[in-house]
């Protein structure tokens, strides 16, 4: 049962269900695909730079909310950072049961996992199990596509705009990320 796996602190709380993820987002994209008339190759900008950034995303579709960062890098230190935003916005009074992959830095030894957040591993290569990767998805058909950058700047603007056009809208966070 999910209550034998929570703090002593968060006994009697109400729970929030939220998940998280991380995805890089910068040049060398993928390809994209458009709709095409049979036959053709139509064109579409590639970026053959090295250079990108990392959203970090979480999000509770029963409460339509989300916290999120854009950073340069992944690590422990970022995943930190990342703990302490979803910490503030988790419900006053509440406590979040936090879902998450098996990156190495979600289970780091110098995690330091806020007292109203407990994490939750998903089994290994189970991407489907967790709803954020519906997000990247969605971002990257309706936000990111067939992008190439103008500068490391012009991706980090790019990548929080993205976010922020996810995050804002309730409807929007819990018709993407809502498992049934």
């Amino acid at each position: 049962m999910v209550t034998d796996i929570l703090p002593t602190q968060a006994k009697g709380k109400p729970l929030e269900v939220w998940f998280q993820d991380e995805a890089r987002v910068g040049q060398q994209g993928t390809l994209t695909r458009v709709w095409s008339r049979r036959g053709t190759r139509p064109r579409a900008p590639r970026d053959t730079r090295y250079k990108w950034s990392y959203i970090f995303g979480a999000a509770c579709p029963a409460r339509g909310t989300a916290a999120g960062l854009v950073l340069p890098y992944v690590g422990t230190e970022a995943m930190n950072l990342h703990l302490v935003e979803i910490a503030k916005t988790v419900a006053q009074g509440a406590h979040a049961l936090l879902l998450i992959d098996g990156a190495g830095w979600h289970v780091a030894k110098a995690l330091k996992v806020p007292d109203n957040i407990s994490l939750l591993k998903l089994p290994p290569y189970a991407p489907e199990l967790n709803p954020m990767e519906n997000v990247w998805q969605y971002l990257r058909a309706n936000k990111l596509a067939i992008t190439v950058f103008d500068s490391y700047e012009d991706i980090l603007d790019k990548c929080a705009d993205a976010w922020n056009f996810f995050a804002t809208e309730p409807e929007r966070l819990t018709s993407i990320t809502q498992r049934e």
